[in-house]
């Protein structure tokens, strides 16, 4: 099965993903992922894509579509995969459209701004260890202190409320368009709007009922 995931930052597209991947025994694409570790290794692509994704805004089309291309082309790919943060504009669509690919279903999870604002601006690390904390789901003990080692938590850049709500706003500019583009696709994959509000296992439960009915 070929499947899109959609839906705005923070949303937990990655891990329904991840759920799905193992439920489904196919391999999950994550564009994110893949730009990340083209930025920690330094490569012409990885440099070309941070300045984009440090301020928030959206890889250039064509670097994502050759970015997947060479992904999809993959022996592990062969019997279906997760798409997980690509296509992120109605441009990217039609560019996977055009190399062939037959995506057989887009999952769409739905969840208000200010829900997603509060998830993610309360997210702090312990830098050292890797240890995350959430201010209202799991807080430290001692107010932005480790909880093991009583050093000052951090925020990242990426988590900071200012640069959710750009993600968010280029999100709804950008992204949100292709949940028009799919459901009124004549030929093109079937669409579902799903609600991320509950908890993982419920959303996942959702996705799985949705994609028996398919089938």
């Amino acid at each position: 099965m070929k499947l899109v995931l959609l839906g705005p930052p923070g949303v937990g597209k990655g891990t329904q993903a991840q759920l799905l991947s193992a439920w489904l025994k196919v391999p999950v694409i994550s564009t994110g992922d893949m730009l990340r570790a083209a930025v920690a290794a330094g490569t012409e692509l990885g440099q070309a894509a941070q300045w984009h994704m440090n301020s928030g805004q959206l890889v250039p089309d064509q670097m994502m579509v050759d970015l997947v291309k060479a992904r999809i082309e993959a022996q592990d790919c062969q019997v279906g995969f997760i798409l997980d943060g690509f296509p992120r504009t109605v441009q990217q669509a039609i560019a996977l459209s055009e190399l062939g690919v037959g995506v057989e279903c887009v999952l769409a999870l739905k969840l208000s701004d200010a829900v997603i604002v509060r998830r993610l601006s309360g997210r702090w690390v312990h830098p050292a260890s890797g240890r995350v904390y959430h201010t209202m789901h799991h807080p430290p003990q001692r107010d932005l202190l480790d909880d093991v080692t009583g050093e000052p938590l951090v925020q990242r850049e990426d988590d900071c409320a200012e640069t959710v709500q750009a993600r968010l706003e280029v999100y709804h500019q950008q992204t949100e368009p292709l949940l028009s583009y799919y459901s009124n696709a004549t030929e093109g994959p079937l669409c579902h709007q799903v609600s991320a509000q509950g908890d993982a296992e419920e959303v996942h439960a959702q996705l799985k009922a949705l994609l028996h009915a398919q089938s």
